[in-house]
C-alpha cells in the first residue's frame, strides 16, 4: 500500500520562513537598546520585554511541535506570519508600554510559529544541513543590512519592530508553496507517537537550551558592553554588528561547502569551545579593537555551530519533531539569556559575566 505523505516543500519557502522567524532574535540588542532609550523603561525592564518576545517564540515551538504534520505547514505558517505582522506592528505604532509588551508577545509567538514550520520542513529534506546553512545566510544578511540601515532612519523604539514586521510580510508569498493539511498515509501513521531516539533528542534539547542561553546572555548585553565599557556610539555599534554578521555569512558559507565530512560532533564541540573564548574576549573588551574582534570572531563561529546543531536535530527524526522541540528549547534558553546576562553582569561585572558564560559553554561542549 502506498504512502500518501506529501513530499517535502521546496527549499526557498523554508528559507524565507526561517529568515522571518529568526530575524527578531538577531535584532534583539537594538530592540532592547531602543526600548531602554525611548520608553520609560529601565535597562532591566527593557531586557524583560526582550525576554517576553523570546518566551512567546519558545511557546510557539512547544505548542506546534506535534501539530504541524496534522494541520499542515501552510495554515500554521500563515498564522505565524500574520501574528508577527500584527504583533510587531502594534509594538511599533504605540508608546503605551502595556500595548508594546502585548504586541511583542504576540509577535514573538508568530516568529516562533514560522521558525517551527521551517524547522519541520527542513528536517524532511535529504540534506537539512545545507538548507539550514542557507537559512542562516539569509537571516545574517538581512539582520546585517538592518543594523547598517536603522541608525540612519531616526530614533524611536518602533523602527526595529517595523522592520521585523516587514520581513514577515515579505515572507507571506512563500507560504503558497507549502502544503496544506492532508490525511496521513500508513507510514506516517506508524511513525506517529513518540519521536525516535528519545534519549539523544532529550540530551540535544537540554544542551541547546543552555547553549542558546549563553549566546543570548552575551548578545543581550553586547550593546551595553560596546556603549558603556568600550565607549562606542550607536552608529559604530551598528557597523560592528553588521561586520560581525557578515563574518557569519562567511562562516556559514564555508560550513555549507564543507558539509558533514567530519561528522557533527567535532564541529559542534570544537566550535562551542571556540565560542567560549570569544565570549570571554568580548565581555572583557574596553575599546573598539577588543570588542570588534570578539564580536566578529564569535559571530563567525556561532552560526556554523548552529547549522550543525539544526542538522543533528533534523537527522534524529525526518518528521521534524526533534528539530521543532530542539528549536523551542533553544528559544527558551534564548529567552532566559538577557535576564541571566544582566544578573551576572550586576553580580560579577561584565568581564566576570564572560568568564561564567565561557565556563558554562565549555561544560556544554563536553
Amino acid at each position: 500500500m502506498s504512502d500518501t505523505t506529501p513530499a517535502p516543500p521546496a527549499a526557498w519557502p523554508l528559507v524565507a520562513l526561517f529568515t522571518a522567524g529568526y530575524v527578531a532574535p538577531y535584532l534583539l540588542p537594538t530592540v532592547v537598546g531602543r526600548l531602554d532609550a525611548h520608553l520609560p523603561l529601565s535597562p532591566a525592564q527593557a531586557g524583560l520585554v526582550g525576554t517576553a518576545l523570546l518566551l512567546g517564540s519558545a511557546t510557539a515551538g512547544f505548542t506546534l511541535a506535534s501539530r504541524i504534520p496534522r494541520r499542515g505547514p501552510r495554515p500554521l505558517a500563515r498564522l505565524g506570519l500574520l501574528l508577527a505582522v500584527l504583533g510587531y506592528g502594534t509594538a511599533a505604532s504605540t508608546t503605551l508600554v502595556p500595548l508594546v509588551v502585548a504586541g511583542v508577545v504576540v509577535g514573538g509567538f508568530g516568529s516562533g510559529s514560522a521558525t517551527a514550520v521551517a524547522a519541520a520542513g527542513i528536517a524532511g529534506h535529504r540534506d537539512p544541513h545545507r538548507i539550514s546553512s542557507v537559512g542562516l545566510l539569509s537571516v545574517s544578511a538581512t539582520a546585517g543590512a538592518l543594523y547598517l540601515t536603522l541608525p540612519h532612519l531616526g530614533g524611536g523604539h518602533g523602527l526595529p519592530f517595523a522592520a521585523i514586521a516587514l520581513v514577515a510580510a515579505l515572507a507571506w508569498p512563500a507560504t503558497g508553496r507549502l502544503g496544506g493539511a492532508s490525511r496521513p498515509g500508513p507510514a506516517a501513521v506508524r511513525s506517529a507517537g513518540r519521536p525516535p531516539y528519545p534519549r539523544a533528542g532529550a540530551v540535544l534539547a537540554g544542551c541547546l537550551l543552555f547553549w542558546s542561553l549563553t549566546q543570548e546572555a552575551l548578545w543581550g548585553v553586547s550593546g551595553r558592553i560596546g556603549a558603556e565599557q568600550a565607549g562606542l556610539s550607536e552608529a559604530t555599534l551598528g557597523v560592528v554588528f553588521a561586520v560581525a554578521l557578515g563574518a557569519g555569512l562567511v562562516g556559514v558559507t564555508g560550513a555549507s561547502a564543507f558539509g558533514t565530512r567530519l561528522g557533527r560532533a567535532v564541529p559542534i564541540g570544537a566550535g562551542t569551545a571556540a565560542i567560549a573564548g570569544c565570549v570571554v574576549l568580548t565581555a572583557s573588551a574596553d575599546g573598539l579593537p577588543g570588542f570588534a574582534a570578539g564580536e566578529i570572531l564569535w559571530n563567525a563561529v556561532y552560526p556554523v555551530v548552529l547549522s550543525y546543531l539544526i542538522g543533528l536535530a533534523a537527522a534524529l527524526d525526518p518528521r521534524g519533531r526533534w528539530a521543532v522541540f530542539a528549536g523551542a528549547a533553544s528559544s527558551l534558553g534564548t529567552a532566559c539569556g538577557p535576564v541571566v546576562g544582566s544578573l551576572l553582569a550586576e553580580a560579577f561585572g561584565l568581564p566576570g559575566m564572560g568568564l561564567v558564560l565561557g565556563g558554562l559553554l565549555l561544560a556544554v561542549a563536553g
